[in-house]
C-alpha cells in the first residue's frame, strides 16, 4: 500500500484536478488518509483470500454511477478485477494475472526482467505501454502531530530522549526476522547512549517484542499490539531513527523519511526496497538467498543470524 503512493503521485501529477479514490482492505484506511493524494478510499470487506462473489458483485454495483473513468488493479488476481468489472469502469488496466482477458480491457504483460521492483511495475500501469519509466516520486505519508501526541499521551510515552524505533515482526514468517537477541543488543546500544526504544507491531508480534523489552532492559518499551496502525503511523514519526526487518512498518518508516536501517533475510531487497534516499539496506546477499521462503529451508538462517549487531549499531551511526 505504501509503495503505491508512488502510483498515485504519478496520476496526480498527470491530472492534478482528478480525484484518486482507492478500494482496499480497512486496515489500511489509516495509511490512505495520510496520502494527500488519495481522495477518499472505498473499504474492501473482505477478507485475504475470500473470493465472495455475491459480495464482491454488489459492491461494484454499489459503486456504479460514482462517475469513475479508469481503475487501475494493481493485484493479479482473478478476484481482484471483479469489482471494477462490475462497477462497469470505461478503462480497466492491470497485468494479464490469472487469465483476466474479459475483466480487463487493458490487460498488459508483465515484462518483469524490465520492471523488476513492485513499484516501477505499478507506476507501469499508468504510462502508455513500453513508455520509458520517469523518475519516480518516493512514498511520503503525511504523519499527525497531535495523533502522536495523543498516543504518547494513552502510553504514558516521552519524546524528552532520542527514540529509536525497533520494528522486529514479519507477517510472512521467521525466514524474514532478524533474531530478538540480536534487536536486543542494538535496543542495549541505544539505551547506553542515552536514548529510549520503543518497540512496534501488531499483537502478532507481543512475544518477540516481550522478549526483546525483557533483555533490552529499563528504558525499552513494548508497544507490539498495543497501538492501532494509525497510532503506530504517528509514533514512528517521532523516532530519531528506525531497524526494521523487510515488513509494512520497514516501508512505513522509509516513508516517514527516517534514517532507516532495513534488514533483508529471505527476501529481496531489489524487489521491494525501502524507497527513501535515507534508507540503508543490510543484505549479506548468500548464495541460498534470497530464498522467499517462510522459513529457512536449510534449518541455520545464516542469512539473518550472520548479520551482527555491531554491523547494524555502526550503519545507525553512519545514517545520524
Amino acid at each position: 500500500m505504501v509503495m503505491a503512493q508512488s502510483l498515485c503521485k504519478v496520476l496526480k501529477a498527470q491530472q492534478p484536478e482528478a480525484s484518486i479514490e482507492v478500494l482496499a482492505p480497512p486496515w489500511s484506511a489509516a495509511l490512505l488518509a495520510r496520502m494527500p493524494e488519495v481522495s477518499a478510499s472505498v473499504v474492501q470487506p473482505l477478507g485475504h483470500g475470500q473470493l465472495g462473489l455475491f459480495a464482491r458483485y454488489q459492491l461494484g454495483k454499489h459503486l456504479r454511477g460514482r462517475g469513475y473513468t479508469q481503475a487501475l488493479v494493481l493485484p493479479n488476481s482473478f478476484k481482484s478485477a471483479l469489482v471494477p468489472f462490475w462497477a462497469r469502469i470505461p478503462r480497466r488496466i492491470g497485468y494479464v494475472g490469472e487469465w483476466r482477458y474479459g475483466l480487463l480491457n487493458e490487460a498488459r504483460v508483465l515484462q518483469p526482467q524490465v520492471l523488476r521492483r513492485t513499484v516501477d511495475r505499478f507506476v507501469a500501469l499508468a504510462l502508455p505501454v513500453a513508455a520509458a519509466l520517469p523518475t519516480l516520486p518516493i512514498p511520503r505519508l503525511q504523519a499527525s502531530g497531535p495523533g502522536g501526541q495523543a498516543a504518547c499521551a494513552k502510553l504514558g510515552l516521552s519524546v524528552d530522549r532520542p527514540v529509536l524505533g525497533l520494528c522486529p515482526g514479519a507477517e510472512y514468517g521467521p525466514a524474514k526476522r532478524w533474531p530478538t537477541a540480536h534487536y536486543a543488543a542494538v535496543a542495549r546500544q541505544h539505551l547506553r547512549s542515552g536514548g529510549q526504544v520503543w518497540l512496534f507491531g501488531s499483537a502478532k508480534d507481543a512475544p518477540v517484542g516481550a522478549q526483546i523489552a525483557a533483555e533490552a532492559g529499563a528504558g525499552c518499551v513494548d508497544l507490539c499490539g498495543r497501538t492501532s496502525l494509525a497510532e503506530a503511523i504517528d509514533l514512528l514519526a517521532l523516532t530519531s531513527a528506525v531497524v526494521s526487518n523487510d515488513s509494512g512498518l520497514m516501508h512505513v518508516a522509509a516513508a516517514l523519511d527516517k534514517p532507516l536501517v532495513a534488514l533483508y533475510g529471505s527476501s529481496d531487497p531489489g524487489f521491494t526496497p525501502p524507497l527513501s534516499p535515507r534508507a540503508r539496506v543490510l543484505s549479506l546477499n548468500l548464495s541460498c538467498s534470497p530464498c522467499f521462503k517462510r522459513e529457512c529451508p536449510l534449518g541455520h538462517l545464516h542469512c539473518l543470524t550472520d548479520l551482527t549487531p555491531d554491523q547494524v549499531n555502526r550503519t545507525l551511526a553512519a545514517l545520524q
